[in-house]
C-alpha cells in the first residue's frame, strides 16, 4: 500500500539567469513499512527532496501525498502540526534543546501539542535506544551518539508515519553511525515503522529494501534490494 507519493515534484531557487533547479520532476511512491535510501553527492538535491516531503519547504511546482493527502493543502500553521504529528525528522547535527534533559527532548512534540506523553511508548524507547540512566542528562551531559539517540527518540515518539532521516550518521564516528543505523534498521523491522535515508554513504544504502539515487535533482535510479 503506498503510503507517500511523490509527483512531479520541482523546486527553483531564484529567478531568471541566476535560478537554481534543485529538483526537477521527481516522481516515486513508497509503501508503508518499506526502508528506502536516498543517494546522490553533495549538491544533488537529495536533501531539498526530504525537506519538501517533511513540509519544511514548498515545492515550485508538484504535490507530496502522505496517507493520500496532499501535504501542501495545509496552511503554514497546519503544516507546523503536520511536522510534529505525522513526520519524524532527524538531523545530522541532534537539533536539541540543550536546557531539555532527556526526556524533555524526547517528548518535547507532544508537549508543544499540550498533549501527555505515552509513558509505555516513552518508557520502551528509552530502553531500545539504550537511554536508560540518562533520562534527566542535559545534552551536553551526553556523548554525540547518545545525542543521535535522543533526536531519534524524539522524531519517533508520536509513531509517526514516516521517519526522514538527513545523513543522520554524518557526524558520528563509525561504531556510533553503526549504532545509530543498526537502530533505524531494527525500529524499521520492529515496529513496521517507514523509513526514508537521506546519505551519501553507499555502505548505508546497503542496510535499505530500496535505493533512489538522485543526481542533479533528477531521479535517475530506482533500485529494490529486498
Amino acid at each position: 500500500m503506498n503510503l507517500l507519493r511523490v509527483e512531479h515534484l520541482t523546486k527553483v531557487y531564484g529567478h531568471g539567469d541566476t535560478a537554481v533547479r534543485a529538483l526537477d520532476d521527481v516522481s516515486f511512491t513508497v509503501d508503508a513499512g518499506e526502508f528506502v535510501a536516498i543517494v546522490g553527492s553533495s549538491g544533488s538535491g537529495k536533501s531539498t527532496l526530504l525537506h519538501l516531503m517533511g513540509g519544511v519547504d514548498r515545492p515550485t511546482s508538484g504535490t507530496v501525498r502522505l496517507q493520500g493527502a496532499d501535504i501542501f493543502e495545509r496552511t503554514d500553521e497546519q503544516l507546523a502540526v503536520f511536522r510534529r504529528r505525522e513526520v519524524g525528522l532527524v538531523y545530522q547535527f541532534y537539533n536539541l534543546v540543550p536546557v531539555l534533559d532527556v526526556v524533555e527532548n524526547m517528548t518535547l512534540p507532544v508537549l508543544m501539542d499540550g498533549r501527555e506523553p505515552n509513558r509505555e511508548r516513552l518508557a520502551m524507547l528509552t530502553h531500545a535506544l539504550g537511554l536508560e540512566g540518562r533520562e534527566h542528562y542535559l545534552p551536553n551531559q551526553l556523548s554525540g551518539g547518545q545525542q543521535q539517540r535522543v533526536a531519534i527518540g524524539r522524531a519517533l515518539m508520536n509513531a509517526p508515519a514516516v521517519v526522514l532521516a538527513d545523513e543522520p550518521t554524518g557526524n558520528l564516528d563509525s561504531k556510533n553511525s553503526a549504532d545509530i543505523m543498526r537502530l533505524l534498521r531494527d525500529s524499521n523491522r520492529q515496529l513496521k515503522q517507514t523509513l526514508i535515508v537521506i546519505t551519501h554513504d553507499e555502505d548505508i544504502a546497503l542496510l535499505a529494501d530500496r535505493v533512489l539515487a538522485i543526481e542533479d535533482g533528477r531521479l535517475v535510479r530506482d533500485e529494490r534490494r529486498r
